[in-house]
């Protein structure tokens, strides 16, 4: 996949630059330079987070290591980028999502601080956690877990907690929370299983399960297990509906009264 792949994103480049040439020096040093896929995703990646301790070459270098010795982390991007671009009616290119989309950015630079933080490189994984919240406006502790084909839309706003666990093909829309309920140690944070969907401003608190296919309405606050394939919604949240679909994350039909 990954050759068809690139071969998309330097066409839709081209055809980029055609159109803009205001643009086409940026594009050619982010996409049209390079060899792959990954060693653009580094290059973006590494601009974004760069500051006056930590230059772009440092950081390049760690995105590119990482990538190396762990392929699926490039798996993993190529398919939040086709997610996006099949989830959102506002994308029409992979291009666009790669350069321009601060979800998928901020959840890339989050793969890179995983892997730190798994090989005990923690104060490493820290920075580049901070620098991530600072970039993008989203913070996310390099402990927690995020599968593959994950949205974030906006994305402004959203926190995910140190034991909270997102599993492939979720979308997640702007300032939701996945945190815990005080200060307790342990698994404390929540657990987001396959084809959910979470509206904007969603607070979901402590170590509980949001169910396969589940919705959570906009602006809820969920306290307690979600199970699967319904639709939750309200302070607390609680059972309005069931989803018209079996994956939400992939329809993104917020509006709960459809349900």
């Amino acid at each position: 996949m990954s050759i068809e792949f690139w071969q998309q994103l330097k066409d839709e480049a081209e055809q980029l630059v055609n159109n803009e040439p205001l643009l086409a020096s940026y594009v050619h040093t982010c996409i049209l330079a390079h060899r792959n896929f990954e060693t653009a995703l580094s290059f973006i990646l590494s601009n974004k987070l760069a500051d006056d301790v930590m230059n772009a070459l440092s950081v390049r270098e760690m995105f590119e290591q990482s990538y190396l010795i762990h392929p699926e982390i490039v798996d993993a991007a190529m398919r939040d980028i086709q997610a996006v671009f099949k989830r959102d009616p506002a994308v029409h290119s992979f291009l666009t999502v790669l350069l321009n989309f601060k979800g998928f950015q901020a959840i890339q630079v989050h793969r890179l601080a995983h892997q730190l933080w798994i090989v005990g490189r923690k104060d490493l994984a820290l920075f580049i956690q901070s620098r991530n919240s600072e970039a993008f406006s989203v913070d996310i502790h390099p402990a927690a877990k995020i599968g593959q084909g994950v949205m974030f839309d906006h994305a402004t706003g959203i926190v995910v907690g140190e034991t909270a666990v997102i599993d492939n093909n979720v979308s997640i829309m702007q300032s939701v929370t996945l945190g815990g309920t005080g200060n307790e140690a342990g698994d404390r944070h929540p657990k987001i299983r396959e084809g959910v969907m979470i509206g904007a401003g969603a607070k979901i608190l402590g170590n509980i399960v949001i169910g396969e296919g589940a919705k959570v309405g906009a602006g809820s606050v969920v306290l307690d297990d979600v199970p699967a394939h319904v639709t939750v919604a309200g302070i607390p949240a609680k059972i309005v509906g069931k989803p018209s679909c079996q994956k939400p994350c992939e329809t993104m039909r917020q509006n709960i009264l459809e349900d």
